[in-house]
């Protein structure tokens, strides 16, 4: 059983990740007034103290508890660490994104510290508290000095709690989470505002910008420091990885990383260790959503290198190794090619120019439709963005570290090589070479996440398919095959088209014609066997037998509007739909298959209406 500590934005977000696990869980509040959506978690609420908490833990079979709860939350986090260590049940600590510290803002410790520097900051003027309703009773030092105002929920339990710590029921402004902070600051005009370093989902970034914008001072009470904790993340997929390393049997299947991301993180340790001398086991990526993971990395002579972590997926790069070599530290690299360049980070002070190369294993395009025109490396825009991002952070944390007044590094430029030993050969058994991707493996990712659903994966490969199609051989034909050997059929019927003007869809024709009207194709063919066809036919666009099977009642139909003679008893004994081609007569198989296409052609004209459309019904032979 897992526990999450919420009633924050990070808790709703790990309720979140648990629910697609579709597994039993529970999720824990103070009061129980957050508004939240639970399919398969349990909602409890009320405070727990140590022995409490353990208990809970003990009757309930907890092995994992995700403290999700604020920032601020000290006894709660301190509890929660402590009752870990008594029953051994490992942490993972939701922590918040929060952006860098501005010079223009007072960073404080301790409420003592706050309350003395607003007061000299706010003497005789009003002061702004953001801290939260808690806060009332220690800021009542400075109603001496000033004027002070505490912005609260108006929740019932806050509105009863500020009446206790005595406060003027005047001096308290009422917010909701989605409204704009400005218009407070129009109405109150304060010379000091007063705030947590809560992050950005506290707001922080939004408050700031407009106190200093209208010239009202900050001060900011800075975040507590954290107990020990067995994980530590700041976004879904960093928890949802957590998970399945700490409670293992949690989520059914495992995610896994793209190769954008595995590329990504074998460059942030190749310069780690140029720029550090630093091997760590693993390094911090951060997604393009603004998350940051860790990612385990290993290190050789002469490169730093990753092996693709693979999710339940069927996956043919699973395990393969990307290497990042810095040619200037290893004259045994081979010089890069200036045509494989990916991307270049300059950073002025100090100097250091980094530029990145494709290398062994990674594809070119050879064909348009892509984010880079032909010839460039099969390195889609967002890898190459994440890329530029990391090294980007990497190399301003490594300057903040230089020490002993030394302001340059060794060398004021760096190439870098990444490749892929096996991507040539791997890439062959890919659908690359359909899409015009040529020597080797593309490094692709659009979250920088592969989610293990294997039809997510599959239906984005069908889309660039598509896409590809339409810029190659422009809108007038394509031809849907929903594996190999329809596709060797189709093309024998077609052999003027184009490669690339063939897609298969395995078993997701409803997404596939969705995306060819979408593209904008003039005809479109589909070639099915009679298995998928059955099933399409009664009008089921996903015919993965996970979701769908075959609906005899619909064949004994289908069969009678064709005027077929089969005994019912030897259709309920079917076990599969291909049976069908010796059980009709062959004096009627004519008749039965335009039934089967003319109710396939029903059920997919609805998503093509601007396509002619036709169905070619294919047998196994």
């Amino acid at each position: 059983m897992l526990l999450i500590l919420g009633g924050t934005t990070e808790g709703r977000r790990a309720a979140e990740v648990c629910e697609q696990a579709a597994q039993p869980y529970f999720y824990s509040t103070l009061t129980g007034e957050q508004d939240i959506n639970l399919v398969h978690g349990t909602h409890v609420s009320g405070g727990m103290d140590a022995d409490a908490l353990a208990a809970f833990c003990r009757q309930h079979g907890v092995r994992l508890i995700v403290d999700a709860a604020h920032p601020f939350a000290t006894q709660l986090h301190a509890t929660v660490a402590a009752v870990a260590r008594r029953l051994a049940v490992p942490v993972v600590r939701y922590e918040r994104c929060y952006p860098a510290r501005r010079a223009a803002v007072h960073y404080v410790d301790g409420m003592d510290e706050l309350v003395r520097v607003a007061g000299e900051l706010g003497k005789g003027a009003v002061v702004l508290s953001t801290l939260g309703v808690k806060s009332i009773a220690a800021l009542r030092r400075l109603d001496a000095v000033a004027t002070v105002y505490h912005r609260i929920l108006p929740r019932r339990s806050s509105i009863e709690m500020a009446a206790r710590q005595g406060a003027d029921s005047s001096r308290l402004c009422f917010y909701h989470a989605d409204e704009p902070f400005a218009p407070l600051l129009e109405s109150l005009r304060p010379a000091v505002m007063l705030l947590k370093e809560s992050g950005t989902t506290g707001g922080m970034e939004e408050k700031v910008a407009a106190a200093l914008e209208r010239g009202v001072a900050v001060v900011a009470l800075c975040r507590p420091v954290m107990p020990h904790a067995d994980a530590e993340v700041n976004g879904p997929h960093g928890l949802r990885r957590a998970i399945e390393h700490l409670l293992p049997d949690f989520f059914h299947l495992r995610s896994g990383l793209t190769t954008g991301t595995c590329a990504t993180a074998v460059l942030v340790a190749a310069v780690r260790r140029a720029l550090m001398c630093r091997e760590d086991g693993s390094v911090p990526v951060r997604l393009p959503d603004g998350e940051t993971i860790e990612v385990a990395v290993g290190y050789a002579e002469g490169y730093a290198y990753v092996e693709k972590e693979h999710s339940d997926d069927p996956d043919v790069t699973r395990g393969i190794e990307l290497r990042a070599a810095v040619v200037a530290e290893h004259e045994a690299v081979p010089a890069p090619d200036a045509g494989r360049l990916l991307l270049a980070v300059e950073r002025q002070e100090p100097y250091l120019c980094i530029s990145v190369y494709a290398g062994e294993g990674i594809g070119h395009f050879t064909t348009q439709g892509f984010d880079y025109p032909s010839p460039s490396p099969a390195v889609n825009r967002v890898p190459r963005q994440m890329m530029r991002d990391n090294l980007s952070l990497l190399l301003a944390a490594s300057a903040a570290g230089l020490q002993g007044g030394r302001r340059t590094w060794p060398w004021r430029s760096m190439d870098i090589i990444i490749s892929i030993p096996q991507g040539a050969e791997v890439a062959r058994r890919t659908f690359n070479p359909r899409l015009g991707i040529e020597g080797g493996l593309s490094i692709i990712g659009v979250s920088g996440i592969v989610m293990p659903y294997s039809e997510a994966a599959f239906v984005d490969s069908i889309r660039r398919c598509v896409q590809v199609a339409r810029e190659a051989a422009g809108r007038a034909h394509l031809v849907l095959g929903s594996g190999a050997k329809s596709e060797r059929a189709l093309r024998a019927m077609f052999p003027r088209l184009p490669a690339t003007a063939f897609v298969q869809y395995g078993n997701y024709v409803g997404a596939t014609l969705r995306m060819a009207a979408e593209a904008g194709f003039e005809r479109v063919t589909i070639g099915i066997m009679l298995g998928k066809a059955v099933k399409l036919a009664a009008g089921e666009l996903d015919t993965h037998s996970r979701r769908t099977v075959m609906d005899k009642a619909f064949i004994r139909q289908m069969l009678e509007e064709a005027q077929v003679e089969v005994s019912p008893v030897a259709v309920e004994g079917m076990t599969l739909a291909r049976q069908l081609w010796d059980m009709v007569p062959p004096s009627q198989l004519e008749a039965f298959t335009r039934v089967v296409e003319s109710h396939c052609l029903q059920a997919c004209r609805p998503l093509v209406p601007q396509a002619r459309l036709s169905i070619v019904l294919i047998r196994e032979e």
